[in-house]
């Protein structure tokens, strides 16, 4: 089963990790992780949003958000240590949700076969 047809949304690097994970599957499973998945994956494009948002208004708000929270007292703490952590953060914001999806997919795989 081809993944862009239940997880259009996804794309890259996610898009052929998340083949890897359903390539085995059966019809069934497979839509049952795309659905548990796609409620609990975050978007690059939100975590950027709040990487800005966080340069400005409340640093470490992206790491919040991707359930970084130590990270996140820690930017809060240190003006998003100095405004560099931030900084270092909106160039990698890919990386980042992409690393934060990959640990969402394991979970959802666990799910799916923990069921069967």
């Amino acid at each position: 089963m081809r993944i862009i047809h239940l997880l259009p949304e996804v794309e890259g690097q996610e898009m052929l990790y998340i083949q890897t994970l359903v390539e085995e599957m059966t019809e069934e499973n497979a839509r049952t992780f795309a659905n548990i998945y796609r409620a609990r994956r975050k978007d690059p494009q939100t975590v950027l949003l709040m990487a800005l948002i966080g340069l400005f208004v409340v640093p470490g708000l992206e790491r919040f958000y991707l359930n970084q929270i130590g990270m996140g007292i820690l930017y809060l703490v240190t003006i998003g240590l100095c405004f560099i952590g931030t900084i270092v953060d909106i160039i990698n914001y890919k990386k980042l949700t992409l690393e934060y999806n990959m640990k969402v997919a394991r979970e959802a795989l666990s799910a799916v076969m923990g069921t069967t």
